[in-house]
This record gives structure tokens, C-alpha cells and sequence, in this order.
């Protein structure tokens, strides 16, 4: 048997194997396990009882973190001219329309939220194929299909995210950095827990939330008792 580093020990010496913590107790657990030399970011797997396969228990949704994901959005606003002057104004780090639209052709993705105007979602759909398996496609469900473009890159900006369930049934979702204060982080994890439970589709049968994990980057993840959010 290998022998445990200083750092597995000290995990090893704070986190109870198979202990349900509440989300208070895992947002301050999650910092004082947390031995990265980099700022790591802080992600939370909440596992629903519902079948993603079926359309009325499809769990998708957006949330506005109260202090952000502390990361730097790359947002691109893909919009009319005469939109161009409020989406740079309101953050956007890329604006225009048809010479952004040749560049994702040509494989640029470098970028992490693409916003629209429905009148130009004729011209991206073509590139659904390059969008869509990297999670970019813009999304009326998502707000980034919409006529006040301004706004929803302000909104992306300051920490707005979308989310989805996968195949197996989990959210997955940043919702921080390890720098932030205890505090921030059950701010945050509160916020995006309470969406997903508002958003509860009524198809679903037994238990909703059936398991909460919070963990950092390269950190094992801390059980939370989702009593604790409820």
C-alpha cells in the first residue's frame, strides 16, 4: 500500500469518509483542502432523480451567482450594426457579425459565450456543427438568443451561467475560485442549488436532489446533505 502524502494526510485528517456535510460546513471544507499553488476553481455536481431521456424531465436553466464565477468570460456578440455600440459598451470582448461568422468557419472558438440577435440566428445555424458539441450555439432557453444584447452581455459578465443535466442525470457547474471567502462560496452554491430545485419538473417521481458533491480543482470532492439546502 503507498503511503499517503502530506497533503492526501491533511485531507485525510479534515474530511470523514462518507459524511454528509451541510453546505455551510463543505464551503469552508472546500478552501482548507484545497493544496493547489493556483487559484482553483470551485465546482459543484448535484445528481437529480430524473430521466434526461424523456423531454418532460429535462432540467435546463441559468442563474445569476451573486458574486460571479470569478473567472474572465470571453464573451462574443454576434449582432446587427446598429447593436455594436451598446455590446461593446456593455463588455462584449468581440463584436460584429459576418466577419466573426467566416472565422468560427475557419475553426476560431476561442471564446466562451457567443450572444445573438434572433434576426442572425439564420446565419449561425450553419455553424451548429463547430457550436454545438463545444457548447457555444447560442440559446433562447439560455438568454443568448435575444433582441437586447447589451444587457445579456452585462448580465454574462457579471457572472450569469447556463446550465443543463447530462445523460447520467448530474448538473455540473463552476460557481467560483478557491480565493473566494467561505461566505461567497455558500452564497453561490446556494443560489445555483435553489434554481435547480425551483426548476423541478413535475414529471419527476422520488427523490429530486439525490446527491450534492463540492470540490476544487484537483481536490477530492466534499458530500453535502441536501436537507441542508432545501
Amino acid at each position: 500500500m503507498s503511503k499517503l502524502t502530506k497533503n492526501q494526510k491533511l485531507v485525510a485528517d479534515k474530511v470523514e469518509a462518507g459524511k454528509a456535510y451541510s453546505l455551510k460546513e463543505a464551503s469552508e471544507l472546500v478552501k482548507e483542502i484545497t493544496t493547489t499553488k493556483f487559484d482553483a476553481s470551485l465546482d459543484i455536481d448535484v445528481r437529480l432523480g430524473v430521466d434526461p431521456r424523456k423531454a418532460n424531465q429535462m432540467v435546463r436553466g441559468v442563474v445569476s451567482l451573486p458574486h460571479g464565477t470569478g473567472k474572465v468570460t470571453r464573451v462574443l456578440c454576434l449582432c446587427t450594426p446598429d447593436a455594436e455600440a451598446a455590446a461593446k459598451e456593455a463588455g462584449a470582448d468581440y463584436v460584429g457579425l459576418d466577419e466573426y461568422i467566416e472565422k468560427i468557419k475557419g475553426g476560431w472558438t476561442d471564446i466562451d459565450v457567443i450572444i445573438t440577435m434572433p434576426s442572425c440566428m439564420g446565419k449561425i445555424g450553419p455553424l451548429g456543427r463547430v457550436l454545438g458539441p463545444r457548447g457555444l450555439m447560442p440559446n433562447p432557453k439560455s438568454g443568448t438568443v435575444t433582441m437586447d444584447v447589451a444587457k445579456a452581455v452585462k448580465e454574462v459578465k457579471q457572472g450569469k451561467i447556463d446550465f443543463k443535466v447530462d445523460k447520467a442525470g448530474i448538473v455540473h457547474a463552476s460557481i467560483g475560485k478557491v480565493s473566494f471567502d467561505a461566505e461567497k462560496i455558500f452564497d453561490n452554491a446556494k443560489e445555483f442549488i435553489q434554481t435547480i430545485i425551483k426548476l423541478k419538473p413535475a414529471a419527476a417521481k422520488g427523490t429530486y436532489l439525490k446527491s450534492i458533491f463540492i470540490s476544487s480543482t484537483m481536490s477530492m470532492g466534499i458530500k453535502v446533505d441536501p436537507k441542508s439546502v432545501e
